[in-house]
């Protein structure tokens, strides 16, 4: 039996494990530990420990649960209600106004954790109803609430990001780097079309009344503006100590954390019910992560063993005479279909073994990569049938919104972020300049 057909065999049992039900760590990690049985007998039992080990030692991984802890600490707490009523205020009387200070606050609650989820329910629970009662087109608003979710993946301290550096092996700090200005690209673009598309049919996102606006006085507009500035002081307190040296990626996201604990402390909202749920839910989401990277360890070992990247690299450049840039394409285009059924996570899980290894023999850099995965993985959340973000805006949308109307309402938004996509694709250094200039080329 040839090396290729057990790596054929292992992905497709995988595959099948995937589509009957089973956790994607418990699935992964059972064809990773019985493949090394079988190919290597009682030796191929030491993988897993071996991976165990490897993950242990990840100084990085102590990030996650910190950037986790300070999200959640923020969300309970209600900060992030302040947040939402800053950017009512301040962009309510624009047109479109409210639907863009809502990109302000996906972009926010993004840089406090990291995950599309986390701005998923905040945007679902807080901006949606908000915009409804405003007169928003409902169609629009519940694809603003999704494409901006879509951010926390990509805008650091991205738990995603975390994982794709544990698995390519590249420094965490300058994925993080890699991921602002792409992150920011696409929040710009999501609010350059918000704002056209309004001022062209102003019915869509209606501007705040004078009336409305007049019983809000300057003081409570400012006030309502240091209210929320709070978040975004602790985020540029945490990642100004980190460019400046003053602490590294692990002190940064350990300031993070106790930043979010005082300030919910400060603003008397440190219950021990907001401290439980934030330690509860902190160490659910931490540890799924870390049998997710403890499977994928496992199985990358597998396929490292069985060559099947330099089987796969032979067939695609000498098989097909593809070329890099088509071999890339090829990658990203399979990303957005496995996204259909998969999410982020499962995905980096699944092809990181096999495309990782093949972008760096192609000549890529794995930095840039990293970036262009995410933004990959931000489209297929989005797409249907089966995008993660649809069903989770379906169980988080009040009944007036049906599954059709959701559907519709992603259409432009992915447009927009494979415009995106495109530029990080076509221009690298959107993504590499500033790690570049933070770390040297």
């Amino acid at each position: 039996m040839s090396y290729e057909f057990i790596a054929i065999t292992m992905f497709a049992s995988m595959m099948v494990m995937l589509l009957t039900g089973q956790r994607v760590f418990g699935a992964i990690g059972f064809v990773a530990v019985v493949a090394a049985l079988l190919l290597w007998g009682d030796g191929g039992s030491e993988m897993a420990f071996s991976a165990s080990m490897k993950l242990m030692k990840w100084f990085p991984l102590l990030t996650l649960p910190m950037f986790i802890f300070m999200g959640f600490m923020l969300s309970e707490s209600g900060i992030a209600d302040d947040l939402y009523k800053m950017f009512h205020v301040w962009m309510g009387p624009l047109n479109g106004g409210l639907a863009i200070g809502t990109i302000g606050l996906m972009v926010v609650i993004s840089a406090m954790n990291g995950l599309s989820v986390a701005g998923m329910a905040i945007g679902a629970t807080i901006a949606l109803p908000e915009l409804l009662r405003r007169g928003y087109d409902k169609i629009m608003v519940t694809g603003v609430i999704q494409a901006g979710s879509s951010l926390g993946i990509l805008v650091p301290p991205s738990v995603v990001l975390v994982l794709y550096g544990m698995i390519a092996r590249q420094s965490v700090g300058q994925l993080w780097l890699a991921g602002v200005v792409p992150g920011l690209l696409m929040a710009s673009l999501f609010v350059l079309y918000i704002a056209v598309r309004c001022r062209l049919q102003p019915n869509l996102g209606p501007a705040l009344s004078k009336a409305e606006r007049d019983e809000v006085s300057w003081g409570e507009m400012f006030k309502l503006l240091s209210a929320g500035l709070l978040p975004l002081l602790i985020f540029f307190f945490m990642t100004g100590l980190f460019l400046m040296g003053v602490t590294n990626l692990v002190e940064s996201s350990a300031v993070g954390a106790v930043a979010a604990t005082c300030a919910a402390l400060i603003k008397r909202r440190l219950t021990w019910r907001v401290l439980h749920d934030t330690t509860r839910k902190t160490l659910g989401v931490s540890c799924m992560f870390m049998w997710i990277i403890l499977a994928a360890l496992c199985f990358g070992a597998v396929f490292d063993g069985l060559g099947a990247v330099r089987a796969i690299e032979g067939f695609f450049v000498e098989s097909l005479g593809l070329g890099p840039w088509h071999i890339l394409l090829l990658m990203q285009l399979s990303y957005l279909v496995m996204g259909t059924f998969l999410d982020d996570t499962a995905m980096l899980v699944i092809v990181a073994p096999l495309y990782v290894p093949l972008v760096g023999a192609l000549g890529f850099d794995l930095v840039w990569y990293g970036v262009l995965y995410t933004i990959t993985c931000q489209i297929a959340y989005m797409t249907p049938p089966f995008g993660y973000n649809l069903f989770l805006m379906r169980a988080m949308a009040p009944p007036e919104i049906t599954i059709t109307d959701i559907y519709r309402s992603i259409v432009p938004f992915v447009l927009v972020m494979i415009l995106g996509l495109a530029l990080v694709t076509i221009f690298p250094q959107i993504a590499l300049w500033l790690p570049e200039q933070f770390y040297g080329k």
